[in-house]
């Protein structure tokens, strides 16, 4: 009789979820869908022929607790080959980021990546915000937007605050801002990436969107206008880290407000079978929050 043995990622699944006890944060350390977590659970049962979890609080069952030290001591030793056995080669990643994310949140972190994983090259390729326009070789994506992506796999990066931001030399010309009603006849700076009615509506400000002005479709062109003091841009706080901490940019007003669109990282089903990429994906998501 030949013996079925199952698939890494469903060992891999097992091992997560035992350790963790819940499906959401399985899903995030693995950067796939709660739903694809049970579907692999449900898989190495159905070969297994035995049930491995208690299913109220997913305490492991008496064979569940045998299967996982034999799974944990197997996961060990492949763990050991990159580094015990013969070099499998170099490794190629190619990663579509949309730009100011990658200068202000992963480029000052990447050198970390590169010393914990000297064996891949990673190629960098800029995709564009919102449209989605990225090289389609690319192994993984960083997209921004809402989320709603039915064509991926994805997990959330990153989610961000947002609020408007001048020059020092802006701010002394056109204020005080004192309070949200102070914007009023000052010039805003506007994106598709970052559209002020969030900002009005948080602020009970019932004004239109803006429809005149300087428009940007980069976030970073939108600080470097802010900083010269072309106006004033409704903008994220991570992404204008580098500006806020030159003190080329400052904050209008204390109150922060949620952005409706926040960074996402995706990919296609079955990309994640490849460790450079499950690596990569863990260490971003660790690098971005």
């Amino acid at each position: 009789m030949t013996l079925r043995i199952p698939p890494i990622q469903c060992l891999l699944t097992f091992e997560a979820l035992a350790r963790l006890r819940s499906v959401t944060q399985a899903s995030e350390e693995l950067c796939v869908t709660p739903s694809a977590v049970s579907h692999r659970i449900r898989q190495l049962e159905q070969i297994l022929g035995t049930k491995l979890f208690g299913r109220a609080d997913f305490s492991l069952t008496t064979e569940g607790s045998e299967y996982l030290a034999h799974v944990r001591d197997g996961l060990a030793t492949l763990q050991k080959f990159p580094s015990q056995v013969a070099s499998p080669g170099r490794r190629k990643l190619r990663v579509a980021v949309t730009p100011t994310f990658a200068r202000s949140v992963l480029l000052p972190r990447l050198k970390e990546f590169s010393e914990a994983y000297p064996e891949v090259d990673l190629t960098l390729q800029v995709s564009i915000p919102l449209l989605d326009v990225v090289a389609e070789d690319a192994d993984l994506t960083v997209r921004f937007g809402t989320g709603r992506y039915a064509d991926v796999e994805h997990v959330c990066l990153s989610k961000d605050e947002v609020s408007p931001m001048a020059s020092a030399a802006f701010i002394r010309e056109y204020g005080p801002f004192d309070t949200p009603e102070d914007l009023s006849g000052v010039p805003l700076l506007r994106s598709p990436l970052e559209p002020w009615r969030t900002w009005f509506a948080a602020n009970h400000l019932d004004w239109p969107e803006p429809v005149e002005g300087s428009q940007f479709n980069d976030i970073g062109l939108l600080c470097d206008a802010a900083a010269v003091g072309m106006g004033v841009g409704l903008l994220r706080y991570k992404l204008a880290a580098p500006w806020l901490e030159q003190g080329t940019l400052l904050p209008l007003y204390e109150k922060r407000v949620p952005s409706p669109h926040a960074h996402y990282l995706c990919w296609r089903t079955g990309t994640m079978e490849r460790w450079e990429c499950a690596a990569f994906a863990e260490w971003m998501r660790n690098a971005a929050a």
